[in-house]
């Protein structure tokens, strides 16, 4: 973050006080957090008063913590800008910080239906390679996560990484207010939150938002394999670079196989140049995440050579298709940090092309998919059983998982029942994956796997 004294962060975020019983003579050097106990030395602690917990009673925590500063509703014991709306002046303050830099930052926003972090980390990877970089930390890509990413920005800084979600229509266009893009990258229109939106249509309506928020000039970077995304040219007037393994991809997948391992290799090639590309990432469809990554790479001026030798380095967020080896010689993929039928149908697809003596595919529930839920969870069961020797349902939610698969399935009825079973039944050479949306909270089935059976 710039540095900034507190005068300055009230007359930008005004109307505005400063309270407080410590001195306000301050300045904010560090970036902003919610969570006082990641405060870090000279930060700012943004402070919220929640139906069932108050931030403000966190800010002594955040002191300690190193911050120096509050943004909040009321004064603290720390030097308070106080305000009326924290989350409108936290935006508030996000857009001055990133203008006053304009002149020599390069904005990147992504979205889409899935695969947005793990792209995100494929370009924050190919950016960084060349210039200082700031990047979303995991999927923090809301009205809150999208402006504290903002903020972490400086004068050093040359490239931010804005990943962006959505709920409803209009989210994105109110997060394309906060930093126009002046490269913005759409993967796909699937159906995650489908109960929240109501239909694809809407879907694509939203995703599109992000095209129609670009800077002046700025480049659209489109999926050339989901028609769409690629009708969305029509949104813009700037230049646009298409990524796929379609014929008429601008960056084109090309020749893709996989290790023993489910890791892909593959060629991308442009009008002038190809790469060949190995990622140290567990499937298929992460080839079509780097060629996005790749082209929005070159929309910033990065070389392709430059971009396919970033990416062979690249890692992900934290419970993204994670590979471990447990001590009992089985190997686990912990894909648990969210899902949705298309993203659920890839993590399969991965687990399908390792090589195992057993392929185990535990499933829990995708939310928000509304009127269509039991039939999606029923179609996923189907789709497992052709791709996993052995089929567990975790919870009465995903019971439908279980009936779709048949034979294969297993119901258990809850994490604890998941975790008994796998235990009594991984053995040396099996694949396990655990796969749900967050609510699910299937991250504690794998992190349990992990102490007992890891070396």
């Amino acid at each position: 973050m710039i540095p900034l004294g507190l005068p300055e962060i009230a007359a930008i975020v005004g109307p505005a006080i400063v309270g407080g019983t410590a001195d306000a003579d301050v300045t904010v050097t560090a970036p902003a957090v919610l969570d006082g106990r990641r405060a870090e030395p000279g930060g700012l602690f943004v402070a919220f008063a929640g139906e069932h917990v108050d931030g403000h009673d966190y800010a002594g925590q955040a002191g300690l913590a190193g911050a120096v500063a509050v943004l909040g509703s009321r004064p603290t014991p720390l030097p308070t800008v106080v305000v009326e709306d924290v989350q409108r002046a936290l935006q508030s303050l996000a857009t001055h910080v990133v203008a006053r830099l304009r002149d020599g930052l390069t904005v990147a926003a992504l979205t889409g239906s899935q695969g947005k972090t793990g792209t995100k980390d494929l370009l924050a990877a190919v950016l960084s390679s060349t210039a200082p970089t700031v990047a979303t930390i995991g999927s923090l890509n809301n009205e809150l996560g999208v402006p504290l990413t903002m903020l972490r920005a400086d004068t050093a800084t040359r490239f931010l990484v804005l990943e962006m979600g959505a709920r409803h229509v209009g989210d994105i266009a109110r997060l394309t207010g906060l930093a126009a893009p002046d490269i913005a990258v759409v993967l796909n229109v699937g159906q995650a939150h489908l109960g929240e939106f109501g239909s694809r249509a809407a879907i694509a309506r939203a995703k599109g938002e992000l095209v129609r928020g670009l800077a002046p000039g700025g480049t659209a970077v489109l999926n050339a394999d989901d028609p769409r995304v690629t009708a969305m040219r029509a949104l813009t007037d700037g230049p646009v670079l298409t990524f796929g393994r379609a014929e008429h991809a601008d960056v084109r997948v090309l020749d893709l196989a996989l290790d023993r391992l489910g890791r892909p290799s593959f060629t991308l090639r442009t009008a002038h140049a190809s790469a060949r590309v190995t990622l140290p990432l567990v499937g298929a469809h992460q080839a079509l995440n780097a060629s996005a990554a790749v082209a929005a790479g070159l929309a910033a001026g990065v070389p392709l050579d430059a971009a396919a030798a970033a990416l062979a380095t690249a890692s992900l967020s934290k419970w993204r298709m994670e590979r471990r080896d447990l001590a009992c010689g089985a190997t686990l993929l912990n894909d648990s940090y969210n899902a949705n039928p298309d993203s659920t149908r890839a993590a399969l697809d991965a687990l399908a092309a390792v090589d195992g003596r057993r392929r185990i595919a535990v499933l829990g529930e995708m939310l928000e998919l509304g009127a269509a839920a039991e039939a999606e969870h029923r179609a996923i069961g189907r789709y497992a059983a052709c791709r996993a020797d052995v089929v567990v349902a975790v919870g009465e939610a995903a019971r439908a998982i279980a009936d779709g698969a048949g034979e294969r399935a297993l119901a258990v009825a809850d994490r604890d029942a998941a975790v008994d079973w796998l235990r009594g039944h991984l053995t040396a050479g099996d694949v396990v994956l655990v796969k749900a949306s967050r609510g699910a909270r299937l991250d504690e089935v794998a992190a349990a796997l992990v102490p007992a059976m890891s070396s």
